[in-house]
C-alpha cells in the first residue's frame, strides 16, 4: 500500500474539523471507535480508553470484542492498551499468544474471543497523555509502515477530537448548571414574594416557610417554590 485512501484520509480529517456541538461526546467516542475499524491495518474491534473517576475505563468501543479485552486489562493491571496508556508508547502485537508470559489474563480473553493480533497507541494531545486507542483483529494486524503511520495518524486526531469534545460537553454542562441555578432562584425569589405580601412575612419569614414546608412535605424546594408561584398557596403532603 503506497498512499493513504481518500475517503479515510477525509474520516481521519473529520475527526479534528467536525463541530462538537453537533453530536454528544458519547456519539464523538463511538466514531472514533468505528472509524478506527475502518483503517487498512485490518482491525475489527476498538476500544478507547480514557481517564474516568482517576482510572482507566473504556469510554467507547465498536465489536463484541473490544470490551472484555480492555476490561481484561484493567482488571489484571496489565495489558498492552494499559502500556500505552501509562507510557505513551505504541505497543504493536502480532501474534497475541507469543504474549502469555507477560500478560496471561489479556492472552487467555483474546484466545477465548477469537482475536490474534493489536495495536495500542496513546491518545496524545502535546505532552499529556489522555487515553488510548486500542484495536484488536481475528486476523493478525498488517503493520505495514503506511498502515501503522495512518492509524498514528487517526490516533493523533482522535486525541484531539476527543479532547474537544470534552472541555465542549463539561463547559456546556456547567453552563446548564448555572442556568437552572438561576432559574431556581428566580421562582424561589417570586414565591417568597407571593408569601409575603399574602402572609405578611418578611422575605427571610417567607423563604423559612418555603425550606420547613419542603422538608415536611419532602417535596424539593424548587417545586415548592414553584406550586406557590402557581396557585398561590404552599402545597400540601401528598395523601
Amino acid at each position: 500500500m503506497n498512499e493513504f485512501p481518500d475517503g479515510l484520509a477525509q474520516l481521519v480529517v473529520a475527526l479534528n474539523t467536525s463541530l462538537v456541538d453537533e453530536e454528544s461526546l458519547d456519539d464523538t467516542l463511538a466514531r472514533v471507535a468505528f472509524l478506527a475499524c475502518q483503517a487498512p491495518i485490518g482491525a475489527d474491534n476498538a476500544g478507547v480508553t480514557l481517564q474516568r473517576q482517576g482510572a482507566p475505563a473504556t469510554a467507547a468501543y465498536s465489536g463484541d470484542a473490544a470490551l472484555p479485552l480492555d476490561e481484561a486489562q484493567y482488571e489484571a493491571g496489565n495489558g498492552p492498551c494499559l502500556h500505552a496508556y501509562r507510557t505513551g508508547e505504541m505497543v504493536r502485537v502480532g501474534r497475541i499468544q507469543d504474549c502469555a508470559a507477560r500478560w496471561p489474563k489479556f492472552v487467555d480473553t483474546a484466545a477465548d474471543l477469537g482475536i490474534v493480533s493489536s495495536l495500542s497507541m496513546p491518545l496524545r494531545v502535546k505532552s499529556d497523555i489522555v487515553g488510548a486507542l486500542n484495536l484488536y483483529g481475528s486476523r493478525p494486524l498488517t503493520f505495514t509502515g503506511p498502515n501503522v503511520h495512518l492509524a498514528e495518524l487517526f490516533a493523533e486526531q482522535a486525541a484531539l477530537a476527543v479532547t474537544n469534545a470534552e472541555v465542549y460537553f463539561n463547559t456546556y454542562e456547567l453552563t446548564q448548571n448555572l442556568t437552572r441555578a438561576l432559574e431556581n432562584r428566580e421562582v424561589i425569589g417570586q414565591a417568597k414574594g407571593i408569601l409575603a405580601t399574602r402572609l405578611v412575612l418578611t422575605m427571610d419569614e417567607a423563604f423559612e416557610q418555603l425550606r420547613q414546608t419542603s422538608q415536611n412535605i419532602n417535596m424539593k424546594l424548587r417545586d415548592v417554590a414553584d406550586h406557590v408561584v402557581r396557585t398561590g398557596e404552599l402545597p400540601s403532603a401528598p395523601e
